[in-house]
């Protein structure tokens, strides 16, 4: 099997970028990469060891004096370079995630996002201050806002480039030097976007791109003495191990966006078209496999009949199909293992919840991680279907009658990434957004719309710490409290 793909008549090769060098894994490694739509491998990637790690954190290490020390503004035109590169290319990253995870070519909105965000924060420098005071008497007090040093990015395989660019872009900007490891699942769009990264020309060891598993790549980093801080998106058992190793080490810094079951809530004065459609949307986005995805859909009463009948009927027409087909409404799962893991929770569903539309896997027929849009209706609320994240096209509705009932129902989870309330009372809207605990509540629309400057981040077992412009910002930088004596008169009142 070839370690390089074709791309209309180019061969790509992905390959690690430690210190500006593209390299192989040191022990000449690899792992598969399938295309989910047919099961073929699609090429064969590095997988980085512990050496290769250790090598990429030494180079960022090595350079981050120094590009800490550039005019922010020059290390912002690395990442302006790299904006416009990312949209150069982006047909080809676009056929990339299409062969790797199975993102519809029509529904590829990561590359132009990712090149926004380097395109923000090559000009958000500015932000970098701290504040000065003279609240002391005799004294001139002032904080520093500075870089950790070295930083982590470790990002999921449901949306590799947008987080690629996200994250590393914060870490950039504000004078950090970055180790970023993609996921196993869905590597080859970031091992492409390395490519642009080296045409950029970030200075060797400011960019550092790994593929790899869990161990011992991502292992490594969080347990590495001179990793000071790490930003993770993933889930939520994977969250708690890197958690747990940077305690046991460094104690560096973690910010971790992980799992949702989100709910979305449908009160009988909404506008139901907007709701179906918008909650329909969110479900079906990427196959079901987002964090936000509005998994628990409650309906008050009086209308959920209307409500379901509608909802049920058009999601039966949905099909899934080639992600390079511009027609496509829906891809496949994104491999295997998320293939069998959401048709054995449909099959839990079964036997708790009333089937209405879907329920079957379709592998056999197209050979394809391919799972039918799934919706159980009336399924109890202490079910194994409502209370585990489930990462596919499966959806409950529920029904209700008044708004306690419905925010115990939506709070009676340990997540709370997202929350969606569907109502034409304000009033009511602002009690709702007060009472469910979640990180993020929209009003009349749900996931993935999103404010550009808002924080994102979750309640509960969804994460902790909040990213997002220039929230991202605040967690790779350091406040340093700095006081200076202007009046040798000036008495401390420490003194004793």
């Amino acid at each position: 099997m070839s370690t390089s793909v074709n791309i209309n008549g180019v061969e790509f090769q992905p390959r690690l970028l430690i210190n500006g060098e593209f390299v192989e894994a040191s022990d000449k490694g690899t792992f598969n990469v399938f295309n989910p739509a047919t099961g073929e491998i699609s090429c064969k990637v590095p997988e980085a060891t512990e050496d290769d790690t250790n090598r990429a954190v030494a180079a960022a290490k090595a350079a981050q004096p120094a590009w800490a020390a550039l005019d922010p503004a020059k290390r912002g035109a690395y990442l302006k370079k790299l904006a416009a590169l990312i949209r150069e290319h982006k047909s080809t990253l676009h056929h990339l995630e299409a062969i790797s995870m199975g993102v519809p070519v029509n529904h590829f909105f990561h590359a132009d996002f990712g090149a926004d965000e380097f395109d923000y924060f090559a000009q958000a420098w500015p932000h970098i201050q701290g504040q000065s005071s003279v609240n002391t008497p005799g004294y001139v007090t002032m904080t520093f806002r500075q870089p950790f040093g070295v930083v982590a990015c470790i990002i999921p395989w449901n949306a590799p480039l947008y987080l690629f660019a996200a994250k590393a872009a914060a870490a950039l900007i504000t004078g950090n030097t970055v180790v970023l490891k993609s996921s196993e699942k869905a590597p080859l769009a970031v091992a492409y976007a390395a490519e642009l990264v080296a045409k950029a020309g970030f200075p060797p060891g400011v960019f550092n791109i790994l593929s790899g598993h869990g161990l011992p790549s991502g292992r490594c980093l969080a347990r590495h003495m001179d990793v000071r801080a790490i930003s993770f998106t993933g889930s939520s058992r994977t969250g708690k191990l890197i958690q747990e190793e940077a305690a046991k080490t460094n104690l560096k810094s973690v910010t971790l966006e992980l799992g949702g079951k989100s709910p979305a809530i449908i009160f009988d004065d909404a506008n139901i078209e907007q709701a179906l459609t918008d909650t329909m949307s969110s479900i079906l986005l990427n196959a079901g496999q987002i964090c936000v995805a509005n998994s628990r859909v409650y309906v008050q009463k009086s209308v959920a009949p209307k409500f379901i009948e509608a909802f049920t009927k058009r999601m039966a027409t949905v099909r899934g199909g080639n992600p390079l087909d511009p027609q496509t409404q829906m891809g496949p799962q994104a491999d295997e293992v998320q293939y069998k893991n959401i048709l054995s929770y449909i099959e839990e569903g079964k036997k708790s919840g009333k089937l209405a539309v879907g329920g079957k896997g379709r592998l056999d027929e197209t050979k394809g991680y391919f799972v039918e849009p799934t919706v159980f209706l009336d399924t109890p609320e202490d079910a194994k279907i409502m209370k585990e994240e489930i990462f596919g096209p499966v959806l409950n509705i529920n029904t209700f009658e008044t708004e306690e009932e419905v925010v115990a129902k939506a709070n009676d989870t340990e997540y709370g990434l997202w929350a969606a309330v569907f109502t034409n009372d304000l009033s009511r809207a602002m009690r709702m957004a007060k009472a469910l605990e979640s990180g993020y509540v929209s009003i009349n629309c749900s996931s993935p719309s999103m404010g550009r400057d808002l924080p994102f981040g979750g309640y509960k077992g969804s994460g902790q710490g909040r990213e997002g412009r220039l929230h991202s910002m605040n967690h790779f930088l350091e406040v340093k409290s700095v006081i200076i004596k202007l009046d040798e008169k000036a008495s401390s009142q420490w003194n004793m």
